[in-house]
């Protein structure tokens, strides 16, 4: 499959993924990952080892869109979620790692 990543076009195959991916150790994700069989790659060290590119050459999700169209699972980094709901009150309760006290509306 034609695949194009930081504007050079590659000829790209699955097994010939799995083959070039098949000797390397993946480095710790802290990013975009690709899975290859059981391993968790970073997408760009993925994308270096299929290009022999310098990682800056391209980014993470022309690699996730390559190794998409050819049949790999690939996983994004996780964004931060909606902010929690609740007065500032429980919200710093929470943080703290305390249930709120509950409040009678009548005392001061």
């Amino acid at each position: 499959m034609r695949c194009v990543i930081a504007r050079f076009p590659f000829e790209l195959t699955k097994n010939g993924v799995l083959e070039a991916m098949k000797d390397v150790t993946p480095e710790p994700v802290t990013d975009d990952l690709v899975i290859i069989g059981r391993r968790h790659y970073p997408a760009k060290q993925v994308g270096q080892v299929i290009t022999h590119q310098d990682r800056r050459d391209f980014s993470a999700a022309e690699v996730l869109r390559a190794m998409t169209r050819l049949g790999f699972t690939c996983r994004t980094r996780l964004t931060a979620g909606p902010a929690p709901v609740g007065s500032p009150y429980q919200r710093a309760s929470a943080m703290l790692g305390t249930q709120p006290l509950p409040l009678n509306h009548g005392e001061v």
